[in-house]
């Protein structure tokens, strides 16, 4: 209230033009009163709550207002007591006071944001739509980003000016970066298609500056993000495409109105296929994975989206291994499940080089004993989600994942209810374990880029993309069917590197010396790992309804075969051992050349003199021989 007592003393100062005054009891009582209306004013209009360096338009409109309403006050306070003061007194009161109030608190917000921009980061936003608008509003109140200028392309919107600032041209950017020090470049055009964003990141990768992004626009229809969530620009907006739209009957067939189970349902595809399956309306959806942590996670992230989108679907966290047949069974049947997705798996390469009993175990038996639980219980789809390294494998990964294969080809060749395929594709962006998240650490922490070889290919697919065709291809299968997705044209991961390291702002390095630069360095292909990777066997691939989902024909084993090359991997689970297990790959899956075993830890440890002392069951467990008779009982 001090403002107003000093704005009331010097609004007669001005109208006499001096200071020497002397007031009476009457004009004491009306400053007195005045002050006191004013505080109860003030605090009503929230003067008193506002952040002063976040005032904004609003809270300048409600200074003005508690100013208007105090001089009113004090106007018929001199009136109502005939005060011996000038007339024009109130006027010059409310200008002054005004100027006080109003003034005090804008130059207050005026020293806190020199001191941001003072520590802040020089951007452009690219996009001047409503995305940028809400952007540039809710940078303005933090300390990290300060706004110079909006870059678009829409000529009518080019040399205006949005919330103050400069709308400018495309070719304009080079010039405000080396004007401005820009440091980074905020796209804000997430209704763009895949092919312009990516016409617009190409005309960005190069320039010193680091291009982030908002999120895309279905996920902030979801609700799954906001348009102030600066993130890294998604490396499928520069190795992707604009996915075919879904065909809702595929995905109503195996879905809509259904009990849905994914198994690894924590991991990158698995979380993906839920968060898909969510939204196409299953009557219940079952989480299984044998990761606690994982688990919790999506069952939160689900829980969240079905508030948003207010979904009434019943999602059941499970707990447990697919390794265990007798449990799957029982969640089948007291469910009443009647699709699974199969996405368990071990998938990292040097990781099941490196263990190579427990690799199998899971991929083949757990795959085994989902697959065999489903028959039994009569679940209506099963699909089992492949790689690419299924094909001529050079790793034990990959010759697990077809060996899986093989076991659902000779499932389906039995008469059952249970309708079995399988999906196979490349690379997903972003998925755990992939390069993408180890480039952008290593980018992060200021390099060195490693990459294995200079002419290492791999196909990429973005992780959406990828479960939308899952979800596709699995309604389509008879009994059998091998499904391959269409992944484009391979990519060289050296390329991919150097995309990455320029959209952070930075340059490959030249010179060890350099600033802003960071080094690739090549550390040689890994234990299993390819060059180039394949998709198919052979040449026989025939089309399907959809355009980017084909079927291949490849054979499997028969009965007989695949029951002993079971009956010996069981044996050679159990004993751990290594070359036994790798014999049996190389036997049973075409293209596996023969493997060494000297990466798997264990083994190694061991010794040959340990292996040989090791004890080898006469007979497999009870629980596996019951299954592989129960798989093939005419042969046993």
């Amino acid at each position: 209230m001090l403002f107003v007592s000093a704005a009331m003393w010097a609004a007669v100062a001005i109208r006499h033009g001096h200071t020497q005054i002397t007031f009476g009891p009457v004009e004491i009582f009306c400053g007195a009163f005045t002050v006191f209306a004013s505080a109860i004013i003030f605090l009503r209009l929230g003067l008193y709550r506002a952040v002063i360096r976040f005032m904004g338009q609003q809270a300048i409109w409600a200074v003005i207002t508690a100013v208007s309403y105090s001089t009113l006050v004090l106007a018929a306070s001199v009136f109502l007591t005939q005060a011996a003061v000038p007339r024009a007194m109130p006027f010059i009161y409310w200008g002054v006071a005004l100027l006080l109030v109003g003034g005090s608190r804008l130059t207050v917000r005026a020293w806190y944001q020199a001191r941001l921009r003072a520590k802040s980061r020089n951007v452009i936003i690219y996009g001047a739509g409503e995305s940028g608008r809400q952007l540039v509003t809710a940078l303005h109140h933090g300390e990290q980003y300060r706004v110079v200028a909006f870059v678009d392309d829409d000529p009518l919107l080019q040399h205006s000016v949005i919330n103050g600032l400069q709308v400018a041209r495309p070719e304009d950017v080079k010039r405000l970066i080396n004007e401005h020090n820009i440091t980074q470049v905020l796209l804000a055009i997430p209704s763009a298609s895949a092919d312009r964003r990516r016409e617009i990141i190409n005309s960005l990768v190069g320039l010193p500056v680091h291009v982030r992004t908002v999120p895309r626009i279905n996920e902030l229809v979801s609700g799954r993000a906001s348009v102030n969530q600066i993130q890294d620009v998604d490396l499928d907006d520069l190795l992707g495409r604009d996915p075919v739209p879904p065909h809702p009957e595929l995905i109503d067939r195996c879905i809509t109105d259904k009990v849905v189970m994914v198994t690894g349902a924590g991991g990158s595809i698995g979380s993906e296929l839920c968060r898909q399956i969510l939204t196409s309306g299953p009557r219940e959806l079952l989480l299984l994975d044998n990761s606690e942590f994982a688990l919790y996670q999506i069952e939160r992230e689900l829980r969240e989206l079905k508030r948003v989108t207010g979904s009434s679907v019943d999602v059941i966290a499970l707990l447990g291994t697919v390794q265990n047949q007798a449990r799957l069974e029982t969640i089948y049947r007291t469910f009443g499940v009647q699709t699974v997705y199969h996405a368990a798996a071990y998938k990292h390469v040097p990781m099941v080089e490196y263990n190579v009993a427990e690799g199998v175990a899971n991929n083949v038996f757990g795959t085994w004993y989902a697959a065999e639980a489903a028959r039994k219980a009569r679940v209506e789809t099963f699909v089992l989600i492949s790689t690419d390294k299924a094909v001529r494998p050079t790793n034990v990964m990959g010759a697990s994942k077809r060996f899986a294969e093989m076991v659902l080809q000779s499932l389906a060749e039995r008469e059952s209810g249970t309708r079995f395929c399988m999906v196979r594709f490349g690379n997903v962006l972003g998925s755990s374990g992939s390069v993408v998240p180890l480039f952008r650490e290593q980018i992060a922490k200021g390099g060195p880029v490693t990459v294995t070889h200079p002419e290492v290919s791999r196909y990429f697919m973005s992780i959406q993309e990828a479960a939308q065709l899952v979800l596709q291809a699995g309604a389509m299968g008879t009994g059998g069917d091998v499904f391959v997705l269409d992944m484009g044209e391979p990519v060289k991961i050296v390329d991919l590197a150097k995309r990455m390291i320029r959209l952070s702002g930075y340059e490959m390095r030249m010179d060890q010396h350099a600033q802003d630069h960071i080094q690739i360095e090549f550390i040689g292909l890994r234990p299993g790992e390819k060059l180039r990777e394949e998709l198919l066997l052979g040449s026989n691939v025939t089309g399907t309804g959809h355009p980017m989902i084909m079927r291949a024909e490849e054979e499997g084993l028969s009965y007989k075969q695949m029951n002993r090359y079971l009956l010996e991997l069981i044996e050679y689970c159990d004993t751990m051992d290594c070359a036994g297990i790798t014999s049996v790959l190389t036997a049973a899956v075409s293209g596996f050349s023969r493997h060494e075993t000297r990466h798997d830890h264990v083994w190694c440890k061991q010794g040959r003199a340990g292996r040989v002392t090791l004890a080898k069951p006469k007979v497999p467990a009870a629980a596996a021989v019951s299954n592989v008779q129960e798989l093939f009982p005419d042969k046993l």
